[in-house]
């Protein structure tokens, strides 16, 4: 069954290469036989191959928010000083997803795709490094909410390659409240009379239940100060109802709902311990890089008293809270005052010593 679907196009995020790292063994079983990961590069590899920057990307999002918003001469990930790459988890709908592991523009059903963890994200993204790039170690691994997620694993699993990392609202073990969420985000597309176990003809036949997500971002995407302060007045809406109208929902009918299912469910399982048989604290000592745990105060997803439990099992490392009144969603950085928090506490985190 083929679906154009034009928002997976460069036309929508910019330049990139789809790297083939081969065939990928999965920690649940089953291979993605071409795993192809979207990467977007900024700045220059050194001779030395010692000043890469890895970034990862959130659910739903890809790098294009990074190049938009963070990346840049005025900002601590300056490519002027470092090679920076971003990497699309598997899923995220420009690298191998259900949109197009069947071929392009070919959407198949998740009962159809194997089920893919925050593990095979981070040896994807190791071995993409390593053998594409020849890089055996990294200044800084940062990404934001599933990004960080991806952060945490990757200093778990490879503490020798990491020198830093800064896990943006995001936990190294997810939490029962949190696995519900993505559940509810899950159940939302997965409602609409059009979903028919996952094979549709086109988005508009699960419009409703994309919108149904969209809702679901709307109560834990933003925090309960955003809404009482009316701050969707400052992004040019009139009404809370056209916020959402025009802002939600736009950004994820456009998307294919068996990618985000995709992301949703490994999403749910993210957690650190799977490397050392459950122990938590066991997995958190392993971290030999310098962390800088970034949460966001008003953050319903991941709250500074979720994650800093968390940081405080880390040996080498700091909780640094962001204040940001829109929550979780912060992370588009459209407040003016995001932006400069997380350039500061990266700059001293890559001008830290290791």
């Amino acid at each position: 069954m083929s679906i154009e679907n034009p928002y997976y196009s460069h036309e929508f995020h910019g330049d990139y290469e789809l790297i083939s790292i081969g065939a990928l063994e999965l920690e649940e079983g089953g291979t993605i036989p071409d795993c192809r990961l979207a990467v977007a590069t900024f700045g220059r590899l050194n001779e030395a191959r010692d000043n890469a920057i890895l970034i990862t990307s959130w659910y739903s999002g890809t790098h294009q928010i990074w190049r938009d918003a963070y990346i840049g001469p005025e900002h601590a990930l300056d490519p002027a000083k470092y090679f920076i790459v971003a990497i699309d988890q598997i899923g995220s709908g420009l690298s191998t997803s259900p949109h197009n592991a069947d071929g392009a523009n070919a959407s198949i059903a998740m009962s159809k795709f194997p089920h893919v963890r925050i593990g095979d994200d981070v040896r994807a993204q190791e071995r993409l490094l390593r053998e594409h790039f020849g890089i055996e170690r990294l200044q800084l691994v940062v990404g934001g909410s599933m990004g960080a997620q991806q952060t945490w694993e990757w200093a778990v699993r490879f503490p020798d390659k990491v020198l830093r990392a800064a896990p943006i609202a995001g936990t190294a073990q997810n939490t029962p409240h949190d696995y519900l969420i993505a559940e509810y985000c899950r159940e939302g597309i997965m409602s609409d009379p059009g979903w028919n176990g996952g094979e549709y003809a086109s988005n508009e036949d699960v419009f409703e239940g994309l919108k149904r997500q969209a809702h679901v971002w709307a109560l834990v995407g933003f925090s309960s100060e955003f809404w009482k302060q009316e701050v969707w007045r400052a992004l040019d809406f009139d009404s809370k109802e056209a916020f959402i109208e025009g802002f939600l929902e736009p950004y994820f009918t456009t998307m294919d709902p068996n990618d985000l299912l995709c992301q949703a469910w490994k999403w749910q399982r993210g957690d650190v311990a799977r490397n050392t048989d459950g122990d938590l604290a066991a997995a958190l000592g392993r971290i030999t890089a310098k962390v800088f745990a970034l949460p966001i105060d008003e953050d319903v997803l991941f709250p500074p008293r979720d994650v800093q439990p968390q940081q405080e099992l880390v040996p080498d490392s700091e909780c640094r809270v962001i204040q940001d009144v829109l929550g979780h969603l912060g992370l588009f950085a459209v407040a003016d005052t995001y932006l400069p928090q997380v350039d500061r506490h990266l700059g001293e985190l890559l001008a830290t010593e290791v």
